[in-house]
């Protein structure tokens, strides 16, 4: 993906970040502990029964009440809401950094001696320039990340404004950061397919890869004998 397209998922993505923020679906992928521990079940038993038992008890924790006695979901995923923060914190930096060496100063006045009329309309410009919405401003609220990054993403297609072009360093930093944030955003959500090693290696002794994501079924292959688990068959 390019810089822009980072940028521009961050910014249409933002608003599904924050409708999961108060979901209560599964918070990391693949699942922790419950696909090392279903796995576990698998390679030490070939016993289907006791398979689907393990699953069935995986989904029981996973539907369980929150009004069950014992520990209870907390009212957010506060998994997201710590993604959030240091996507919009690492925007926010990265905006103010790239706004102070290509934000052009806001005009000055026009010196004594000019003609009072040529004064009013230079002041008048002054005023718009100071106003201009394209301006990155560092005082104020601060503007959430969907705004930072479409920005940014001003800044890196040399949209109007009074700006300068970015140079190739000041290009390569927005790059850098807009990739680890599209990254989050992105496995935050779910839309991107992820593939992990466990460190828990099969009874053959081969690494046991898991990949999924998007959408996808968590799935678990063998690099030693070949053998593949999901969350619903075994297959040798």
């Amino acid at each position: 993906m390019t810089t822009a397209a980072h940028l521009w998922t961050i910014a249409h993505h933002w608003r599904d970040l924050t409708t999961a923020l108060a979901s209560t679906g599964t918070a990391t992928w693949p699942p922790a502990g419950r696909m090392a521990d279903y796995l576990a079940s698998i390679h030490r038993s070939d016993d289907e029964a006791e398979a689907a038992q393990h699953r069935a008890a995986a989904l029981r924790t996973l539907e369980r009440s929150p009004e069950q006695i014992g520990e209870m979901r907390a009212p957010i995923r506060l998994h997201v809401l710590e993604i959030m923060q240091t996507v919009h914190a690492d925007l926010l930096e990265c905006a103010d950094q790239t706004a102070a060496a290509v934000q052009r100063p806001v005009m000055s006045p026009l010196p004594k001696g000019y003609p009072d009329v040529d004064r009013a309309r230079r002041d008048i410009l002054i005023m718009q320039d100071r106003r201009d919405p394209r301006r990155w401003r560092w005082a104020g609220i601060r503007p959430d990340a969907a705004y930072t990054a479409l920005w940014l993403l001003a800044r890196v297609q040399g949209a109007p404004g009074p700006f300068r072009p970015l140079r190739p360093l000041e290009l390569d930093h927005v790059a850098s950061v807009a990739r680890a944030a599209c990254g989050r955003v992105e496995r935050a959500l779910d839309i991107v397919g992820q593939r992990r090693s466990l460190a828990e290696r099969h009874d053959c002794g081969g690494r046991i890869d898991v990949y999924g994501g998007a959408g996808a079924h968590p799935t678990a292959h063998c690099t030693g004998c070949g053998r593949t688990w999901t969350g619903e068959t075994v297959a040798a």
